[in-house]
């Protein structure tokens, strides 16, 4: 334990774990593309004006550019014209909006190959029930 006196003469005790947790940093993350904020992370929260709940988003500078363009560019000029330009910006630079990994690809590939087989045996069934009850109907 650490004992500190201040002009007063009282005595503060630091203890490590409380020292320890004064000292944590958070690392924010981007609300967009999950990119750590270090020192450039930008707050941005929606105008006290809107309908709904106010919303607040912690925005990486390559993200808060690309609002930044969206909003220079939407011709909405309402109070929702924020949240409507982090939508699109978040629809363009979400991580997980395309899918980049070749697995995910191979897997796609496998559904419809799956799929497309399901409806041709499907289709083949209906088929020999259709002969059968015309056969049954002669």
């Amino acid at each position: 334990m650490k004992d500190t006196t201040r002009r007063s003469a009282t005595a503060i005790v630091v203890t490590p774990e409380n020292f320890r947790r004064l000292k944590k940093r958070t690392n924010a993350r981007c609300s967009i593309c999950n990119h750590r904020t270090w020192f450039d992370a930008v707050p941005v929260m929606e105008p006290e004006d809107v309908p709904e709940q106010r919303l607040s988003w912690i925005l990486c500078h390559t993200c808060y550019q690309a609002l930044l363009v969206e909003m220079r560019r939407s011709p909405i000029r309402t109070h929702l014209r924020l949240r409507i330009s982090i939508g699109l910006v978040a629809s363009e630079r979400w991580h997980k909006a395309y899918p980049t990994t070749l697995r995910t690809v191979i897997s796609d590939r496998r559904w419809i190959v799956f799929m497309a087989s399901g409806f041709i045996i499907a289709m083949l069934l209906h088929l020999a029930l259709i002969v059968m009850i015309a056969s049954i109907a002669k």
